[in-house]
């Protein structure tokens, strides 16, 4: 395996467009459902796809759906093996979700602006606005104060986990991005995969260039 390979940990069905973006930009990369073999890579993306099982955040069902709760599983766990390596991890939409439910967040299972957010038979797109005053983090590193993204998604963070921070929001205050404050760790609620000639580009070259923290 290359020195720096990214593990997409999710159901080889459902990970094209990630795959697609990643060979396009010559970033080295495995599917895989096996935390085992996900543990040999360098960087760990989890991708979109479904509502994370309302149990892991301490609730009922209140509007999930599409639920995996065996992907839960393995996700979370490869997620807890790369943290603890302090390995470089992107979460996309879902997988920004996963993250904060990981660190002991919460998630909105049915926000009330859903129609603006939702996948609607295409993307939506709405601007997002940096957060906050640091110029540190990659949002403001990659688009400066603001940027128009996609959106397909009717879940968001709520409470946000332990050493989380959120690094911008859309219109309606969603958070829509968030990083580790002492973790290579950083995660967007839009589809950087499918916006490669509009700035998502950016933003998987600046995670693949990411380092572990020894």
């Amino acid at each position: 395996m290359p020195s720096t390979a990214i593990a997409i940990v999710g159901r080889a069905d459902a990970t094209h467009n990630y795959e697609t973006a990643l060979h396009r930009l010559e970033i080295p990369y495995i599917t895989t459902l096996s935390v085992e073999e996900a543990a040999l890579a360098s960087h760990l993306l989890l991708p979109g796809g479904g509502d994370i099982t309302p149990a892991f955040f301490g609730q009922n069902n209140h509007g999930s759906y599409n639920i995996d709760t065996e992907l839960d599983i393995i996700q979370l766990q490869a997620l807890s093996f790369f943290m603890k390596q302090k390995k470089p991890i992107l979460g996309i939409c879902k997988g920004m979700q996963l993250i904060n439910v990981q660190l002991g967040g919460t998630i909105i299972q049915d926000i009330d602006t859903a129609d603006m957010h939702k996948w609607v038979g295409k993307d939506q797109y709405h601007y997002v606005y940096h957060n906050g005053l640091n110029r540190m983090d990659f949002f403001y590193q990659l688009y400066g104060t603001s940027t128009q993204v996609n959106s397909a998604h009717h879940q968001a963070v709520d409470r946000l986990g332990g050493g989380l921070t959120a690094v911008c929001r859309s219109g309606d205050n969603i958070i829509e991005g968030i990083m580790h404050t002492s973790l290579p760790v950083m995660a967007v609620q839009w589809h950087p995969e499918r916006m490669t000639e509009a700035g998502g580009e950016h933003l998987l070259r600046y995670f693949a260039a990411q380092q572990p923290i020894s």
